[in-house]
């Protein structure tokens, strides 16, 4: 009797034993032929997610497009040419664009709770509110503009949409039922070389859908906003490392010089003082230079991160100077394509060719693109009085040097025009 406990008991830690090992064997199998399928991953970066295939494989697929889905934001500030670089990807037939959606989010808030805060409070409020809405329109939800539009919209439907005309996708069927002439020479056919002028199709295209403006971006494999209202990239980190989204940013930058010159011309009220000072060469004694050092630093910062090449910035970025766009639209364009990772169509060479060798802006209108590119450029040392481009140099002498801009010495030098102040520099996108 004594000896039977024992035997008892090595033969339960047998049956044990053996149990063990045969759940081991069941899970090795399991993990096994499931690790033998292929591993479908998809980047869920619109809300419809992926659909399971209609195949009899229990695997699940994702539409091929989605990989090269690319949000693209276009990063400028006021009068740097940003108007130019958002019609280059508002023509291609498979981007969906948006002008300065952000407008409506600083017009509600700025005269709501921002202005009763503190400006560090203010600024997190705006930005944080921007990077909400932001992360929505490249979701295509469209809908989310509705907090910030006034008057409210009703039904999703709204006239308020800011320069809805600026936005190809917005203008043509299925959003706009009233079909755009064609394009000159184009033919009577239409096609992708349909359009309406901006202010047109407001007035022939009625009330915008926003519903189904958001279907219709969801069509299209790329979505693009401008935007002239985020100072810096850095403030958009919380995006660029979101796995929801694909974001690269381009970065226009422009010639501190350039941009005061086609502020005074645009902005003729605000900048009233500038303008007196050019026109009798006197510098008033209420001067306000605060936007163009604002302008500058926030270059500065912005354009330092970015070409420190910071982890979170790699494969995202790339800046682009405004003019090296207007000397050589089609290369730098062919770049600004090729780092998108987006075939360039031929819409787009097509509004090159019609939109950058003409004799001036066309009309009066401040956001028109049809001009003689080149000239337009490094048209301001025309306009500014050598004292005035003394004080720029003064206030942004370390962005025109971080940013290859030549400094000029006198009244000669500006004018002489056929030397570029722009030096050659390349700034490759970090890849």
């Amino acid at each position: 009797m004594t000896g039977a406990k024992p035997k008892a008991m090595q033969c339960s830690w047998k049956a044990v034993l053996l149990l063990v090992a045969a759940s081991l064997a069941v899970q090795y199998t399991a993990i096994r032929s499931f690790i033998a399928k292929p591993l479908a991953i998809c980047r869920v970066s619109k809300p419809r997610g992926c659909q399971a295939s209609s195949s009899s494989s229990s695997s699940t697929s994702c539409p091929p497009q989605w990989p090269a889905t690319s949000h693209i934001l276009v990063l400028a500030t006021t009068r740097s040419g940003s108007s130019f670089v958002g019609q280059l990807l508002n023509q291609h037939s498979d981007i969906f664009y948006l002008f300065e959606p952000l407008y409506h989010v600083q017009t509600a808030l700025i005269n709501t709770s921002v202005r009763v805060r503190p400006p560090a409070d203010g600024r997190r409020l705006l930005l944080g509110a921007y990077r909400d809405l932001l992360r929505g329109l490249f979701g295509c939800r469209l809908q989310e503009l509705e907090a910030y539009i006034k008057p409210a919209p009703e039904l999703h439907r709204t006239q308020r949409l800011f320069r809805r005309g600026a936005s190809r996708a917005l203008c043509t069927p299925p959003v706009c039922s009233a079909r755009p002439p064609p394009e000159p020479g184009e033919g009577e056919g239409g096609g992708e070389g349909e359009r309406w002028e901006e202010g047109e199709c407001v007035r022939k295209c009625g009330s915008l859908n926003l519903t189904l403006a958001s279907g219709v971006c969801l069509q299209r494999h790329h979505v693009a906003i401008k935007t002239v209202r985020i100072p810096e990239v850095g403030d958009l980190r919380t995006l660029l490392e979101d796995p929801r989204l694909n974001l690269k940013v381009i970065q226009l930058v422009r010639d501190p010089r350039g941009i005061l010159a086609s502020r005074i011309e645009t902005f003729p009220e605000s900048f009233r003082a500038w303008k007196i000072w050019r026109n009798s060469g006197r510098k008033p004694y209420n001067l306000d230079a605060s936007h163009l050092s604002a302008t500058c630093a926030d270059f500065l910062r912005s354009a330092g991160t970015g070409l420190a090449r910071p982890g979170w910035l790699k494969g995202r970025y790339m800046l682009v100077r405004y003019e090296d766009l207007a000397r050589e639209p089609e290369k730098k364009t062919m770049e600004i394509y090729r780092f998108l990772g987006v075939s360039l169509d031929a819409n787009v060479q097509r509004w090159i060719l019609n939109n950058t060798r003409g004799a001036g802006a066309s009309g009066n209108h401040k956001y028109a693109t049809v001009r003689d590119s080149a000239a337009t450029a490094e048209g301001w040392r025309l306009k500014l009085t050598f004292d005035m481009v003394e004080l720029v140099q003064d206030i942004c002498n370390l962005t025109l040097a971080q940013l290859g801009y030549k400094m000029v010495n006198s009244a000669e030098e500006l004018r002489n025009v056929s030397v570029s102040l722009a030096e050659d520099r390349t700034f490759l996108p970090f890849l």
